[in-house]
Protein backbone atom coordinates (compact mmCIF):
# COMPACT_ATOMS: atom_id res chain seq x y z
CA UNK A 1 0.00 0.00 0.00
CA UNK A 2 2.82 2.36 0.94
CA UNK A 3 4.63 1.41 -2.27
CA UNK A 4 1.59 2.43 -4.35
CA UNK A 5 1.30 5.68 -2.45
CA UNK A 6 4.97 6.45 -3.04
CA UNK A 7 4.57 5.81 -6.77
CA UNK A 8 1.61 8.17 -6.88
CA UNK A 9 3.60 10.75 -4.98
CA UNK A 10 6.45 10.78 -7.51
CA UNK A 11 4.18 10.53 -10.60
CA UNK A 12 5.06 13.27 -13.09
CA UNK A 13 2.50 16.04 -13.45
CA UNK A 14 0.27 16.06 -16.49
CA UNK A 15 1.80 18.46 -19.03
CA UNK A 16 -0.29 21.52 -19.65
CA UNK A 17 -1.26 22.58 -23.12
CA UNK A 18 0.97 25.35 -24.35
CA UNK A 19 -0.81 28.59 -25.17
CA UNK A 20 -0.92 29.54 -28.81
CA UNK A 21 1.81 31.95 -29.81
CA UNK A 22 0.66 35.28 -31.12
CA UNK A 23 1.37 35.97 -34.75
CA UNK A 24 4.15 38.54 -34.66
CA UNK A 25 4.04 39.12 -38.44
CA UNK A 26 0.44 40.42 -38.66
CA UNK A 27 1.60 43.98 -39.39
CA UNK A 28 3.96 43.04 -42.26
CA UNK A 29 1.26 43.30 -44.94
CA UNK A 30 -0.24 46.64 -43.78
CA UNK A 31 3.25 48.10 -43.32
CA UNK A 32 4.32 47.03 -46.81
CA UNK A 33 1.13 48.50 -48.28
CA UNK A 34 1.67 51.79 -46.42
CA UNK A 35 5.25 52.04 -47.69
CA UNK A 36 4.07 51.32 -51.23
CA UNK A 37 1.39 54.04 -51.08
CA UNK A 38 3.80 56.59 -49.63
CA UNK A 39 6.33 55.81 -52.36
CA UNK A 40 3.58 56.14 -54.98
CA UNK A 41 2.48 59.50 -53.58
CA UNK A 42 6.02 60.86 -53.44
CA UNK A 43 7.03 59.44 -56.80
CA UNK A 44 4.11 61.01 -58.66
CA UNK A 45 4.60 64.36 -56.90
CA UNK A 46 8.34 64.48 -57.62
CA UNK A 47 8.19 63.22 -61.20
CA UNK A 48 5.31 65.46 -62.19
CA UNK A 49 3.34 62.72 -63.97
CA UNK A 50 -0.04 64.13 -65.13
CA UNK A 51 -3.01 62.87 -63.13
CA UNK A 52 -4.63 61.82 -66.39
CA UNK A 53 -2.12 58.97 -66.53
CA UNK A 54 -1.42 58.22 -62.86
CA UNK A 55 -3.17 60.10 -60.03
CA UNK A 56 -1.75 60.25 -56.53
CA UNK A 57 -3.29 57.94 -53.85
CA UNK A 58 -4.60 61.00 -51.98
CA UNK A 59 -6.40 62.16 -55.14
CA UNK A 60 -7.83 58.65 -55.60
CA UNK A 61 -9.27 58.71 -52.07
CA UNK A 62 -10.84 62.11 -52.78
CA UNK A 63 -12.38 60.73 -55.99
CA UNK A 64 -13.74 57.73 -54.08
CA UNK A 65 -15.38 59.95 -51.46
CA UNK A 66 -16.84 62.15 -54.20
CA UNK A 67 -18.27 59.11 -56.02
CA UNK A 68 -20.02 57.98 -52.85
CA UNK A 69 -21.23 61.48 -51.97
CA UNK A 70 -22.50 62.74 -55.33
CA UNK A 71 -22.55 59.96 -57.94
CA UNK A 72 -24.46 57.13 -56.26
CA UNK A 73 -21.56 54.71 -55.88
CA UNK A 74 -23.18 53.16 -52.80
CA UNK A 75 -26.09 51.91 -54.93
CA UNK A 76 -23.74 50.52 -57.58
CA UNK A 77 -21.66 48.78 -54.89
CA UNK A 78 -24.71 47.17 -53.28
CA UNK A 79 -26.00 46.02 -56.68
CA UNK A 80 -22.65 44.49 -57.63
CA UNK A 81 -22.32 42.71 -54.28
CA UNK A 82 -25.85 41.28 -54.65
CA UNK A 83 -24.92 39.88 -58.05
CA UNK A 84 -21.57 38.53 -56.82
CA UNK A 85 -22.99 36.72 -53.80
CA UNK A 86 -26.10 35.55 -55.64
CA UNK A 87 -24.01 33.81 -58.29
CA UNK A 88 -21.47 32.58 -55.74
CA UNK A 89 -24.05 30.98 -53.45
CA UNK A 90 -26.01 29.40 -56.30
CA UNK A 91 -22.95 27.97 -58.02
CA UNK A 92 -21.36 26.81 -54.75
CA UNK A 93 -24.44 24.95 -53.51
CA UNK A 94 -24.86 23.16 -56.83
CA UNK A 95 -21.13 22.42 -56.99
CA UNK A 96 -20.98 20.91 -53.49
CA UNK A 97 -24.11 18.82 -54.08
CA UNK A 98 -22.91 17.44 -57.42
CA UNK A 99 -19.37 17.00 -56.10
CA UNK A 100 -20.54 14.84 -53.21
CA UNK A 101 -22.67 12.75 -55.57
CA UNK A 102 -19.86 12.29 -58.09
CA UNK A 103 -17.29 11.61 -55.40
CA UNK A 104 -19.34 8.92 -53.65
CA UNK A 105 -20.83 7.15 -56.69
CA UNK A 106 -18.69 5.59 -59.41
CA UNK A 107 -21.65 5.33 -61.77
CA UNK A 108 -22.59 8.99 -61.46
CA UNK A 109 -18.95 9.99 -61.84
CA UNK A 110 -18.50 7.85 -64.97
CA UNK A 111 -21.68 9.33 -66.48
CA UNK A 112 -21.06 13.01 -65.77
CA UNK A 113 -17.28 13.36 -65.83
CA UNK A 114 -17.21 13.76 -69.61
CA UNK A 115 -19.62 16.73 -69.37
CA UNK A 116 -17.44 18.38 -66.71
CA UNK A 117 -14.33 17.85 -68.85
CA UNK A 118 -16.09 19.37 -71.88
CA UNK A 119 -17.60 22.45 -70.20
CA UNK A 120 -14.98 23.31 -67.56
CA UNK A 121 -12.32 24.71 -69.99
CA UNK A 122 -14.81 26.96 -71.82
CA UNK A 123 -14.24 30.63 -70.78
CA UNK A 124 -17.45 31.57 -69.02
CA UNK A 125 -17.26 35.18 -70.24
CA UNK A 126 -17.68 33.80 -73.77
CA UNK A 127 -21.18 32.69 -72.78
CA UNK A 128 -22.35 36.31 -72.41
CA UNK A 129 -23.98 36.51 -75.90
CA UNK A 130 -25.94 33.29 -75.37
CA UNK A 131 -27.04 34.21 -71.85
CA UNK A 132 -28.14 37.66 -73.01
CA UNK A 133 -30.26 36.03 -75.73
CA UNK A 134 -31.79 33.55 -73.29
CA UNK A 135 -32.10 35.69 -70.12
CA UNK A 136 -31.82 39.32 -71.18
CA UNK A 137 -29.45 41.81 -69.56
CA UNK A 138 -30.92 41.95 -66.05
CA UNK A 139 -29.70 40.58 -62.74
CA UNK A 140 -30.72 37.01 -63.59
CA UNK A 141 -28.26 36.90 -66.49
CA UNK A 142 -25.40 38.15 -64.30
CA UNK A 143 -26.19 35.79 -61.43
CA UNK A 144 -26.36 32.78 -63.76
CA UNK A 145 -23.06 33.79 -65.37
CA UNK A 146 -21.36 34.04 -61.98
CA UNK A 147 -22.92 30.74 -60.88
CA UNK A 148 -21.49 28.98 -63.95
CA UNK A 149 -18.07 30.39 -63.15
CA UNK A 150 -18.26 29.32 -59.49
CA UNK A 151 -19.71 25.88 -60.15
CA UNK A 152 -16.70 24.08 -61.56
CA UNK A 153 -13.94 25.08 -59.07
CA UNK A 154 -16.20 24.03 -56.19
CA UNK A 155 -17.29 20.86 -58.00
CA UNK A 156 -13.77 19.69 -58.85
CA UNK A 157 -12.41 20.44 -55.37
CA UNK A 158 -15.36 18.72 -53.70
CA UNK A 159 -14.83 15.58 -55.79
CA UNK A 160 -11.13 15.59 -54.90
CA UNK A 161 -11.83 16.05 -51.19
CA UNK A 162 -14.45 13.29 -51.09
CA UNK A 163 -12.21 10.82 -52.92
CA UNK A 164 -9.29 11.55 -50.59
CA UNK A 165 -11.29 10.46 -47.54
CA UNK A 166 -9.50 7.63 -45.71
CA UNK A 167 -11.20 4.31 -46.68
CA UNK A 168 -10.23 2.90 -43.30
CA UNK A 169 -12.43 5.45 -41.54
CA UNK A 170 -15.36 4.53 -43.78
CA UNK A 171 -14.87 0.81 -43.08
CA UNK A 172 -14.62 1.47 -39.35
CA UNK A 173 -17.86 3.45 -39.42
CA UNK A 174 -19.60 0.64 -41.29
CA UNK A 175 -18.34 -1.91 -38.77
CA UNK A 176 -19.83 0.24 -36.02
CA UNK A 177 -23.22 0.11 -37.73
CA UNK A 178 -23.29 3.61 -39.23
CA UNK A 179 -25.75 4.16 -42.06
CA UNK A 180 -24.76 5.62 -45.43
CA UNK A 181 -26.12 9.02 -44.45
CA UNK A 182 -24.23 8.97 -41.15
CA UNK A 183 -20.98 8.04 -42.89
CA UNK A 184 -21.50 10.86 -45.36
CA UNK A 185 -22.26 13.40 -42.64
CA UNK A 186 -19.71 12.42 -39.99
CA UNK A 187 -16.83 10.99 -42.03
CA UNK A 188 -16.82 11.95 -45.71
CA UNK A 189 -17.92 15.59 -45.63
CA UNK A 190 -15.66 16.62 -42.68
CA UNK A 191 -12.73 15.02 -44.50
CA UNK A 192 -13.57 16.96 -47.67
CA UNK A 193 -14.05 20.34 -45.98
CA UNK A 194 -10.49 21.69 -46.60
CA UNK A 195 -10.75 20.94 -50.32
CA UNK A 196 -14.27 22.40 -50.47
CA UNK A 197 -13.11 25.64 -48.84
CA UNK A 198 -10.21 25.87 -51.28
CA UNK A 199 -12.75 25.66 -54.09
CA UNK A 200 -14.96 28.29 -52.45
CA UNK A 201 -12.02 30.67 -52.16
CA UNK A 202 -11.33 30.31 -55.89
CA UNK A 203 -15.01 30.57 -56.77
CA UNK A 204 -15.54 33.87 -54.95
CA UNK A 205 -12.69 35.50 -56.85
CA UNK A 206 -14.06 34.18 -60.14
CA UNK A 207 -17.51 35.54 -59.29
CA UNK A 208 -16.10 39.04 -58.72
CA UNK A 209 -14.16 38.95 -62.00
CA UNK A 210 -17.11 37.72 -64.07
CA UNK A 211 -19.63 40.14 -62.59
CA UNK A 212 -17.44 43.21 -63.09
CA UNK A 213 -16.46 42.14 -66.62
CA UNK A 214 -20.08 41.45 -67.61
CA UNK A 215 -21.27 44.73 -66.08
CA UNK A 216 -18.73 46.57 -68.20
CA UNK A 217 -20.27 45.03 -71.32
CA UNK A 218 -24.00 44.98 -70.66
CA UNK A 219 -25.11 46.72 -67.45
CA UNK A 220 -26.20 50.29 -66.83
CA UNK A 221 -25.57 50.15 -63.08
CA UNK A 222 -22.94 48.46 -60.97
CA UNK A 223 -19.23 48.91 -60.34
CA UNK A 224 -18.32 47.47 -63.73
CA UNK A 225 -20.66 49.86 -65.54
CA UNK A 226 -19.29 52.78 -63.49
CA UNK A 227 -15.73 51.70 -64.29
CA UNK A 228 -16.45 51.47 -68.02
CA UNK A 229 -18.10 54.90 -68.09
CA UNK A 230 -15.22 56.53 -66.20
CA UNK A 231 -12.75 55.07 -68.67
CA UNK A 232 -14.72 56.33 -71.65
CA UNK A 233 -14.72 59.94 -70.42
CA UNK A 234 -11.05 59.74 -69.27
CA UNK A 235 -11.82 60.14 -65.55
CA UNK A 236 -8.64 58.38 -64.41
CA UNK A 237 -9.21 59.27 -60.76
CA UNK A 238 -12.64 57.63 -60.82
CA UNK A 239 -11.19 54.55 -62.53
CA UNK A 240 -8.56 54.12 -59.81
CA UNK A 241 -11.15 54.86 -57.12
CA UNK A 242 -13.41 52.05 -58.31
CA UNK A 243 -10.42 49.71 -58.61
CA UNK A 244 -9.46 50.66 -55.04
CA UNK A 245 -12.98 49.84 -53.87
CA UNK A 246 -12.85 46.45 -55.59
CA UNK A 247 -9.49 45.77 -53.92
CA UNK A 248 -10.93 46.65 -50.50
CA UNK A 249 -13.88 44.34 -51.11
CA UNK A 250 -11.45 41.56 -52.03
CA UNK A 251 -9.41 42.11 -48.86
CA UNK A 252 -12.50 42.02 -46.63
CA UNK A 253 -13.87 38.88 -48.28
CA UNK A 254 -10.49 37.14 -48.03
CA UNK A 255 -10.25 37.89 -44.31
CA UNK A 256 -13.81 36.70 -43.73
CA UNK A 257 -13.03 33.46 -45.55
CA UNK A 258 -9.89 32.98 -43.43
CA UNK A 259 -11.95 33.36 -40.24
CA UNK A 260 -14.48 30.85 -41.59
CA UNK A 261 -11.63 28.45 -42.41
CA UNK A 262 -10.39 28.57 -38.81
CA UNK A 263 -13.91 28.13 -37.43
CA UNK A 264 -14.61 25.10 -39.62
CA UNK A 265 -11.17 23.71 -38.76
CA UNK A 266 -12.08 23.76 -35.05
CA UNK A 267 -15.42 22.11 -35.91
CA UNK A 268 -13.60 19.31 -37.78
CA UNK A 269 -11.27 18.81 -34.83
CA UNK A 270 -14.18 18.31 -32.44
Amino acid sequence: MSEIASREAVAPPVPRRRPRRRDETWFYGPAAMLIFLLAWEAGVAISGIPELFLPRPSAIVVSLVTLFATKGLAYDTALTLWRIFGGFLLGSMIGIFLGVLMGTSRRIFATTDIFVAAIYPVPKISLVPLLVIWLGTGDLFLIVLAALGCLFPVLVNTITGVKQCDPGLILAARDLGASRAQILRHVVIPAAVPAIFAGLRLALGISIILIVAAEMQTARYGLGAKLHLAGQILETGDVFAILLLLSLIGIVLTKVQSIADRFVGRWRAT
